[in-house]
């Protein structure tokens, strides 16, 4: 399957039968660039009644190589605050890189970072947001983070 064909149907599924609902396919003018909304589906206090706003920038190389995936800051969709999420948006998640594998979907990422902010009781960021922050890259996926708890 070319990768033109893989997106338009990841794509024609998130429109027409998104893998819940609290994951809602926003903007998608072309097959690059989606936007897409985000809800926690259980009942964290730190989440509820929040929606927060994902960025996909998909490449030509996908799905072999993951998409740059990261929160936009909007007046009504916050950063999210967790452990691995710095406040510019970055996301720090072994799947948006060493750990990609083709199986893996647009939808799958949202599902996978639903259950991150799920089953966090953490209200903080990263310890080194601020450094990193001041030096991060635009794209994410040009940072090597280091996975070092996957508790959170």
């Amino acid at each position: 399957m070319s990768y033109q064909r893989r997106i338009m149907k990841e794509l024609e599924r998130l429109k027409t039968a998104p893998p819940n609902s609290h994951i809602t396919l926003v903007e998608a003018n072309d097959l690059e660039t989606w936007q897409i909304d985000l809800e926690v589906n259980n009942d964290n206090p730190l989440y509820t009644g929040k929606t927060f706003r994902l960025q996909f920038i998909i490449g030509p190389n996908y799905p072999v190589e993951s998409p740059q995936v990261q929160f936009m800051p909007l007046p009504a969709r916050p950063i999210p605050i967790h452990p691995h999420i710095y406040s510019n948006g970055h996301i720090c998640l072994d799947i948006l890189s060493d750990e990609w594998t083709p199986v893996q979907t647009v939808a799958s990422v949202c599902i996978s970072l639903q259950s991150m902010l799920g089953s966090n009781d953490r209200d903080e960021r990263p310890p080194d947001d601020e450094r990193y922050i001041k030096h991060a890259p635009k794209n994410p996926k040009q940072t090597r983070f280091v996975y070092h708890d996957d508790t959170v």
